[in-house]
């Protein structure tokens, strides 16, 4: 059987919620439970999501990038602290490709282009039954294929409590050794590793902070866990979504932030699998779907998973970038009863008597202050372009990136080194 997308309510969060980029100390998790929802806690909205070990499972939390269009007029009026440590600048294509329309003819030439990146993916589970004992089941999810030498990406929920994990390609070949080589604690992503392959085609990955509401997608997977590579087609209903999101058996529920919206069918199989735009670039992971509603499914942003890509190319080992805050984010809500300067962004607060920076983090390091607000990051707008936790996700542990602060009615510049995310 399939994977099952994680179910959503039809419905917006509407409590303030605080999202968490670090790595949650003890102190933190034991005075703030309430407010590690992005970050960490073991239920895996924030970090190791709690889920069961069967077949009905799906996630969270996304991470995202950096465009740099425009970013020397943001900078040229800013306040510089640690004006002379220089910047992780990321590369940017000249064309994006979700300005791209499909037109007659062109959706099965999409399709041909990216169905030979899309796999299967299909694992043996040991579960516990009512009664305690232990039966193996088999279920079936979707991946893309990211490297020639067969680095695949998923959904974590997909290979959550595997026993052995296989992998089949569009032509039919099957691959049986295949190891997990690196899982996002804070989101529902994860990396497989095909053992001694070669010239896999790998998908185009396009850039997710870019994409609009209308803009014309289509979802490729492995629909039911039968039907090898089903298409479905539709737009962007929305971006920067956050709801709440339960299990199919209705017994856990948990935040998705920050996802992408789409009326393309995905059902059970399909997560794991791409949302492709007109150009044919993947710029989004298929991870829920609603029970409420028909065809409303959501996407991770395909540039929060880039930095950890990176790393697994160049040393087969990968870690999730971190800062170290809990954040609210601004809405026009969140901005009357915080009476704060601005609509979008990023509000660093801790709803208890502790601070929103924590203690030894990269944010603490560089200097960043309880009750800053955070609008952008190297320029990029939070908010409009994505979340602050799916922004920092392009980057690496290591990688030196400047955010736009408001401090005391001031704009000024903080470069913040990031740090590798580590579970305690």
């Amino acid at each position: 059987m399939g994977r099952k997308p994680k179910i959503v309510e039809a419905k917006e969060v509407k409590d303030l919620k605080a999202e968490a980029t670090h790595a949650p100390t003890a102190e933190a998790q034991k005075t703030n439970p309430t407010d590690t929802q992005a970050s960490a806690v073991k239920n895996e909205s924030t970090s190791s999501e709690k889920k069961s070990s069967g077949n009905n499972l799906a996630i969270t939390l996304s991470c995202i990038a950096v465009a740099l269009s425009g970013t020397s007029a943001v900078f040229s009026y800013l306040s510089f602290e640690k004006a002379n440590t220089p910047l992780t600048i990321l590369g940017t294509s000249s064309v994006d490709g979700n300005t791209a329309s499909f037109v007659e003819g062109s959706v099965a030439d999409t399709v041909e282009k990216v169905s030979e990146s899309v796999v299967s993916i299909l694992t043996s589970v040991v579960s516990t039954s009512y009664f305690g004992q232990s039966y193996t089941s088999e279920a079936a999810g979707t991946g893309i294929i990211v490297t020639e030498d067969g680095y695949i990406l998923t959904n974590k929920h997909v290979i959550e409590g595997a026993k052995s994990i296989s992998v089949v390609l569009n032509d039919g070949t099957s691959y049986k050794d295949v190891e997990v080589a690196a899982v996002d604690p804070l989101n529902d992503v994860a990396f497989l590793k095909v053992a001694d392959v070669s010239g896999l085609k790998a998908a185009t990955l396009g850039d997710s902070k870019t994409v609009s509401v209308g803009q014309q997608v289509i979802a490729i997977g492995n629909a039911l866990g039968q039907y090898q590579n089903s298409v479905t087609s539709g737009i962007i209903s929305g971006t920067g979504r956050s709801l709440t999101a339960t299990d199919s058996t209705g017994s856990m529920s948990e935040q998705l932030s920050d996802m992408i919206q789409t009326d393309a069918a995905i059902n059970s199989g399909n997560s794991g699998g791409p949302l492709v735009n007109a150009a044919g670039e993947v710029i989004g992971i298929n991870t829920a779907t609603s029970s409420t509603a028909e065809n409303m499914g959501f996407a991770i942003p395909i540039s929060s998973v880039k930095g950890m890509l990176t790393q697994l190319k160049e040393s087969g080992k990968a870690s999730r970038a971190y800062v170290g805050v809990y954040s609210i984010e601004i809405t026009p809500e969140i901005m009357k009863t915080y009476n704060l300067p601005v609509s979008e962004g990023v509000y660093l607060f801790n709803s208890s008597t502790y601070s929103a920076i924590i203690s030894g983090s990269p944010a603490e390091k560089a200097g960043l202050k309880n009750k800053d607000i955070v609008t952008a990051i190297n320029g990029v707008k939070i908010g409009a372009r994505g979340s602050l936790s799916s922004l920092i996700g392009e980057y690496q542990p290591g990688d030196t990136v400047q955010f736009t602060v408001i401090r005391e009615g001031k704009e000024i510049a903080v470069n913040i080194t990031l740090g590798a995310y580590t579970e305690k």
